[in-house]
């Protein structure tokens, strides 16, 4: 049957993601290149959270302890060998865990290195499969430059969706968008047909969407932190379940009543605002600090009117008496807490928190700061500080901060001091991570620097970093293997 029967019916949003990733052909020099830095960072945040992390590390692993999967993901930075579901889960679980991943905001917001834990796990275990005689594929090519595609177009289903989509609006959690673009993407990766892809995908829908509420308020818990992870993982299950012979639904969004639509978007429609192409992996913003995005630009102007302070004589704990928080409107929603804070989820999902710590300590908060075992947690000069900033929305601010052509991330901070002296307002419209930031790509790299010594040596860093630049046709599984640690390995470093 020609495309054009096979297809019939099915919603039109279905079809356009679908076409994009079997037919979009991927030209823009700049994504390409991109999408290699996009990769190293997403590699760097999940060494990172392993190996500083023992939460996270007590979420890795297979289900049953010692199981060893034959032609399994190796999880990077373990000695893990893992079915592809649970290796889905573990690394983007890794990758996400310290909230230092990249990230895309829009009318949602969402972090795209999110859907390497599903990309990456299904390709190695493809390729390992492939070697050992187990399949025979008929995907893409299981290399280097496979992933690399499979990236820009994972970050793009998910970025166009959320810059004019609010899931946050109807009280559903951003990461279906990971489930989306994942599952898209690795029906394409496994070999499935137009019509199979279309029908994993109506799968996505079909299952709603998780509830925003761990990342909301008093309710903040460390879910936020694998809640991409289980979409990885749901989304490769949906695909395995569609290549066992499972059908999908064709007006899964559309149908009256039932639909999606319907029941969980008020009767609305998504507005896709522009055509699937490489905008979100060419506009992504890199975390190079271990801060909620929309807090980075605030920290970086609280770290200028440090100085400040400390030049004139003053301090930050005895003498700052208000602090004045201008910023977007997602910021203001997501971050803008008051009150107790229960854990380090939800310290580190407040600006109020961030901020005082950055003020009174004079450098970025480390990922150490939000825990509960830090001074600063229990630090009753934190408390009084956060107590005396306000924050509130500035709405050109937001316009800019949705306007896909500025793309700031504004946030302007005023302190006001005991003896009435005024610290005129530090504004920061485009921090570093920023793609327009000259300082970015540098910073990045010192990120990813830092973070891989603590599981690499210099020489193996450098080879990696040559097969991920230079080395399109190298197989995945040859790059994995390069990221694996024996457990032997891990206790030394």
């Amino acid at each position: 049957m020609g495309a054009s029967e096979t297809e019939d019916g099915w919603d039109q949003v279905l079809v356009d993601i679908k076409d994009y990733v079997f037919h979009y052909k991927i030209e823009s020099t700049n994504a390409w290149r991109t999408s290699r830095t996009a990769f190293l960072d997403a590699l760097a945040c999940a060494v990172e959270s392993i190996q500083t992390s023992a939460e996270c590390r007590s979420l890795l692993g297979p289900i049953v302890p010692g199981t060893i999967v034959p032609d399994g993901f190796r999880l990077p930075g373990t000695s893990y060998q893992l079915d592809p579901l649970k290796g889905a889960f573990d690394f983007a679980t890794a990758i996400r865990y310290l909230d230092h991943n990249d990230t895309l905001g829009g009318a949602d917001w969402g972090h795209p290195s999110d859907n390497l834990g599903a990309l990456l796990a299904v390709m190695d275990w493809l390729c390992r499969s492939v070697r050992s005689g187990r399949i025979v594929h008929s995907g893409p090519p299981l290399t280097m430059k496979t992933l690399l595609e499979a990236m820009i177009k994972a970050y793009e289903i998910q970025g166009v969706f959320l810059l004019s989509n609010p899931f946050n609006a109807h009280g559903l959690d951003h990461i279906i968008l990971v489930k989306l673009a994942s599952t898209a993407v690795v029906s394409w990766l496994l070999g499935l047909s137009e019509v199979q892809t279309l029908a994993a995908i109506s799968h996505v829908w079909m299952d709603g969407a998780a509830l925003r509420i761990y990342r909301s308020g008093s309710n903040t818990i460390p879910r936020k932190g694998w809640a991409a992870g289980d979409a990885c993982m749901r989304a490769v299950r949906l695909a395995l379940l569609i290549r066992g012979g499972q059908l999908g639904s064709k007006t899964v969004l559309t149908m009256p009543r039932w639909g999606f639509y319907s029941n969980l978007w008020a009767g609305g429609q998504f507005e896709l605002s522009q055509t699937f192409g490489t905008w979100a992996i060419e506009n992504i913003f890199f975390k190079v600090m271990p801060v909620e995005g929309h807090s980075i630009s605030a920290v970086e102007a609280a770290l200028v009117q440090h100085a400040r302070l400390r030049s004139l004589g003053y301090d930050a704990e005895k003498h700052i008496a208000k602090v004045e928080v201008r910023t977007n409107g997602a910021a203001n929603m997501i971050i803008n807490k008051t009150g107790l804070l229960h854990n380090a989820a939800d310290r580190d999902h407040c600006m109020q928190y961030s901020l005082a710590v950055a003020l009174l300590k004079g450098d970025v908060p480390a990922v150490d700061d939000y825990q509960d075992s830090s001074a600063w947690a229990s630090s009753p000069a934190v408390e009084a500080l956060r107590s005396r900033i306000v924050i509130r929305e500035d709405e050109q601010f937001t316009k800019d901060y949705l306007d896909r052509e500025k793309k700031s991330v504004s946030s302007g901070v005023l302190l006001s001091l005991s003896d009435r002296k005024i610290l005129e307002e530090v504004l920061v419209e485009y921090p570093v991570g920023h793609i327009k930031h000259p300082k970015t790509l540098e910073r990045v790299g010192r990120k990813f620097d830092s973070s891989m010594t603590l599981l690499f040596t210099k020489a193996q860093i450098t080879q990696i970093v040559q097969v991920v630049e230079l080395a399109d046709a190298t197989p995945i599984t040859d790059l994995v293997d390069l990221l694996a640690r024996s457990q032997e390995t891990i206790m030394k470093m």
